[in-house]
C-alpha cells in the first residue's frame, strides 16, 4: 500500500478500541445465557437488519462482489439478484413466524434447539444432528476468515502470518468474550453502517476519476464490452441457463443460516420486522450495486485490467489511489473489520450450540445463569484457538470444504425450517431426513462435473431435501397432539406484520 502504515496502524487501533468500548457496554447487560446468545431479544429493527446484512456479506462484499464485477462485469447481476431476492424472502416469510414460533417453542435460542422443540423429539437426535452440522461448517467458515484477515494484516503490516491470525482472532475475542450476541450485533450495526458509506463514496468519486461516465462506457465499449451484457462470459461466450441458475440459487441459502436466523429470533418484537425488512433489503441492495460498481470503474482506471493481478484487491487499491491517507486508513479498517465480522457471529453462534445444545444437555442437572454465561465464554475461547490452530496455514486443506459451508447450511437447514413454520403435518422423521438428504446432497453433488453436474450445489440439494421431508413425513405417523396444539397455538398468535 502505498499510504503511510503508521496512519493506517494507528486508524486500525482505534477501530478496535471502539469495538472494546461497545463490548464493555454489552456486557454490563448481559446477565444470563439469553442475554448472552440472544441479547434478551431486545434488539430494535436497525440494529437487527443491519447486523444480519453485515455479518452475512461483510468482507465479500468489499472484496468478493467487487473482484468478480472487475472480471465478469453485468453478470455480477445476476449474483446480487439472487442474493438480494433471498434477502427478502427471508425475512418476509421466516422472520416473522420464526420470531413468534422460536419463544413459544419453550424460549428456543438457538437453531437446533427449535427443530427439536419443534418436534418435540424426546431422543435429542435433531438437537444433535443439526448441531454437529451447525458446528462442522461453522469452523470451517471461521478459519476462512481468519485466513483472509491474515493475509491482510501481513500484506497491510508487513507482521508475519502466523502472527497477523493470532492478532485477528484476538481482536474478535475480546468483545466476543466479554459482550456477546449484543456486542456482536452492536459492532455489526457499526461496521455496516460504515461500509454502506464507502460503498456509495467509492464508485461515485472513481467514475469521477475515470473521466464521467461517458469515458467509462467507451473505455468498457472499446476494449471489453460483454462486460455490458448480462448474457455473456469474460471472454465474450453466451453463458448458459444452468450458469445463471446457479447464479441465482445463491439466494437460497439464506434460509439456513443460523447466525442470520439468531438476528430474527433476536428482535425485540415481531411488530419491527416490516421496517427491518426494508433496512435490511435496501443496505443489501444499494450495497451491492455499489460493489459491483467499484469493480466496474476499477477495470476503467487500473489500465483496463492489464495493471491488476489480483481482481479482489480493487477496492483495495480504489481507496488507496482516490483518498488521503487517514481515509483510507478509515476504509482498509473497514475492510479489516469486515472479514473479521462474519467470523464473530459464527463464533458466537458454534458456542452458543456447544454450550446450549451439547454442554446443558449432556450435564443432566440444573445449572446457573452465571455457570451457562460462563460456559459460553469459555466455549468461545476453546472453538477460537482450534479455528487458529487450523488457519496457521493458508494453504490448508480444510479450506476446501469451506465451498460447502453456504450450500450445506442453505441445504440441510432451509427447506426444513420453511416447512417447520408453515407446515402442520411435518414430523421429525420427517425433519431428519430432510437435514441429513440435503447436506449429503451438496457433498455429492460438490465432487461430480460436467452437464447438469455443473449446476451449483446448492440447488439440487435444496430441491431434493424440501421433497424428501414431504415424502417422508407423508408415509411415517403424524405428529402427536401435543406437536400439533402447538403448531397451532403458533398460528393463532402469529400476525403478518
Amino acid at each position: 500500500m502505498k499510504h503511510d502504515v503508521l496512519i493506517v496502524s494507528w486508524t486500525f487501533a482505534c477501530y478496535l478500541l471502539c469495538l472494546l468500548v461497545i463490548g464493555i457496554v454489552a456486557y454490563r447487560k448481559t446477565s444470563n445465557l439469553s442475554d448472552y446468545i440472544l441479547g434478551g431479544r431486545r434488539l430494535g429493527a436497525w440494529v437487527a437488519a443491519l447486523s444480519a446484512g453485515a455479518s452475512d456479506m461483510s468482507g465479500w462484499l468489499l472484496l468478493g462482489l467487487p473482484g468478480y464485477a472487475y472480471a465478469s462485469g453485468f453478470q455480477a447481476f445476476w449474483l446480487a439478484a439472487g442474493l438480494l431476492a433471498g434477502t427478502y424472502l427471508n425475512w418476509r416469510i421466516v422472520a416473522p413466524r420464526l420470531r413468534v414460533y422460536s419463544q413459544l417453542a419453550d424460549d428456543s435460542m438457538t437453531l437446533p434447539e427449535f427443530l427439536n422443540q419443534r418436534f418435540l423429539d424426546d431422543s435429542n437426535s435433531i438437537r444433535f444432528i443439526a448441531a454437529f452440522f451447525t458446528l462442522l461448517f461453522f469452523l470451517f467458515y471461521t478459519v476462512s476468515g481468519l485466513v483472509a484477515s491474515g493475509k491482510l494484516f501481513n500484506a497491510v503490516f508487513g507482521i508475519p502470518y502466523e502472527w497477523a491470525i493470532v492478532i485477528g482472532m484476538s481482536a474478535i475475542l475480546v468483545y466476543t468474550f466479554i459482550g456477546g450476541f449484543l456486542a456482536v450485533s452492536w459492532t455489526d450495526l457499526f461496521q455496516g453502517l460504515l461500509m454502506f458509506i464507502v460503498l456509495l463514496i467509492v464508485p461515485i468519486l472513481a467514475v469521477n476519476q475515470a473521466g464521467g461516465i461517458a469515458a467509462v462506457n467507451d473505455v468498457i465499449t472499446q476494449n471489453k464490452p460483454q462486460m455490458f451484457s448480462l448474457f455473456m462470459d469474460d471472454n465474450g461466450d453466451a453463458i448458459g441457463v444452468i450458469t445463471i441458475l446457479s447464479l441465482l440459487a445463491w439466494g437460497l441459502g439464506y434460509f439456513g443460516q443460523p447466525h442470520i436466523l439468531a438476528r430474527f429470533k433476536a428482535i425485540a418484537s415481531p411488530s419491527y420486522i416490516t421496517s427491518a425488512r426494508m433496512i435490511g433489503v435496501s443496505w443489501s441492495g444499494l450495497s451491492m450495486l455499489g460493489a459491483i460498481m467499484v469493480g466496474i470503474t476499477g477495470y476503467v482506471i487500473f489500465q483496463n485490467g492489464e495493471g491488476l493481478a489480483d481482481a479482489e484487491q480493487v477496492f483495495l487499491l480504489l481507496v488507496n489511489q482516490l483518498f488521503t491517507p487517514i481515509l483510507a486508513g478509515i476504509c482498509l479498517a473497514a475492510v479489516l473489520a469486515a472479514i473479521m465480522s462474519t467470523a464473530d457471529s459464527q463464533l458466537l453462534v458454534s458456542a452458543s450450540v456447544l454450550t446450549e445444545d451439547i454442554y446443558k444437555k449432556l450435564a443432566g442437572r440444573t445449572l446457573s445463569d452465571r455457570h451457562l454465561v460462563w460456559t459460553g465464554r469459555i466455549a468461545v475461547v476453546l472453538l477460537a484457538l482450534l479455528a487458529t490452530w487450523l488457519a496457521r496455514d493458508p494453504q490448508s486443506n480444510v479450506l476446501k470444504l469451506v465451498s460447502y459451508a453456504w450450500g450445506g447450511f442453505g441445504a440441510a437447514f432451509g427447506p426444513t425450517l420453511i416447512l417447520a413454520l408453515y407446515w402442520r403435518r411435518m414430523n421429525r422423521w420427517g425433519a431428519l431426513a430432510g437435514m441429513l438428504a440435503g447436506g449429503l446432497t451438496v457433498v455429492v453433488w460438490k465432487q461430480l462435473s460436467g452437464g447438469i453436474f455443473d449446476l451449483y450445489e446448492l440447488l439440487p440439494g435444496f430441491i431434493v431435501s424440501f421433497c424428501v421431508i414431504i415424502i417422508v413425513s407423508r408415509l411415517t405417523a403424524a405428529p402427536g397432539k401435543q406437536v400439533t396444539d402447538r403448531f397451532d397455538q403458533m398460528s393463532r398468535e402469529f400476525q403478518l406484520p
